[in-house]
């Protein structure tokens, strides 16, 4: 692995309030991050994205707004303050229900942070306010066109009204030289047919992740995958529909694989072939898992 390396801008901010979002229940911590990927489909294909290879399919479903409820309602026993995030492998504002799914996350949980990644290719100064009419709390808007666009959701914001913790201009259309702006990764093996190639890891990397420790990610047909990198769903540790959250987080599957990746070991799918650093965030949740399994063990 390249030790030089491209570092999003956003990925200090994203840490800092994973870290400062830790909560903890009966010595166990609750994912900082919950991200919901409330459908399956987007509208771009990203050279530096899965969906620019031919082979990715777009699937025009998304979330049943009970499935959401049942997410957040498990939550709201703990009084979940972290961060739910509508983000994954799509594009939130596709969903023609997006603000009745921030209000129902914001009546459930009061304390959270409520977030979304989009493209703001359909955002408008009406669908601005009216996202933070129904509960966000912040707007992460990815520019992929150009500099004038970035300064135009800027000022889009700022005539909405928005403080400055309220928006985040994310520069993506930046050229190959500059990562385009993203630190880049072959999620999770994904982007070898893509037109921005990166090949599988021949060899599993021997160097921690923490993904797993902190973030709790969720599809729309309530599949919740070991890692938010892992656009293959090649490890989908439990299914919301079936199962309750704590039964999947705290489930075998979920801990044997923070075990491994805690310790350096990155031989199980996909994480064999993946090549995120994931040691950028998450450190006080590996520390609180791994003060929970001392505890346990004596």
């Amino acid at each position: 692995m390249n030790d030089e390396y491209y570092l999003d801008p956003a990925i200090g901010r994203k840490s800092k309030l994973v870290h400062d979002t830790l909560q903890l229940v009966d010595g166990w911590p609750l994912p900082s991050v919950v991200e919901i990927s409330e459908s399956g489909t987007c509208n771009r294909k990203c050279v530096f994205c899965p969906r620019s290879d031919p082979d990715y399919k777009d699937v025009k479903e998304f979330i049943d707004p009970d499935l959401l409820k049942k997410l957040v309602s498990e939550l709201a026993e703990f009084s979940y303050s972290g961060i739910v995030l509508f983000s994954g492998f799509v594009e939130p504002l596709l969903d023609k229900q997006i603000y009745n799914h921030i209000k129902t996350v914001r009546e459930y949980l009061p304390l959270a942070r409520i977030e979304m990644v989009t493209n703001g290719d359909v955002l408008n100064l009406e669908r601005l306010k009216r996202l933070f009419v129904s509960g966000l709390s912040t707007a992460l808007i990815s520019v992929y066109d150009s500099l004038e666009d970035a300064c135009r959701f800027e000022a889009l914001c700022i005539e909405g009204g928005l403080h400055t913790d309220q928006y985040v201009i994310r520069h993506r259309y930046l050229p190959e030289s500059e990562n385009f702006g993203i630190t880049i990764n072959n999620r999770a093996g994904m982007m070898t047919g893509a037109l921005f190639s990166i090949p599988e890891q021949s060899m599993a990397l021997e160097i921690p992740c923490h993904y797993p420790h902190y973030t709790c990610f969720m599809d729309y047909l309530g599949d919740v995958l070991l890692c938010p990198h892992d656009w293959g769903k090649k490890n989908v540790v439990g299914n919301l529909n079936k199962e309750s959250f704590c039964d999947i987080w705290l489930g075998k599957a979920f801990c044997n694989a923070r075990n491994m990746l805690a310790s350096g070991n990155r031989e199980l799918t996909p994480c064999n072939v993946c090549d995120v650093r994931g040691t950028l965030m998450g450190q006080s949740h590996v520390q609180a898992w791994s003060s929970l399994q001392k505890k346990e063990s004596l």
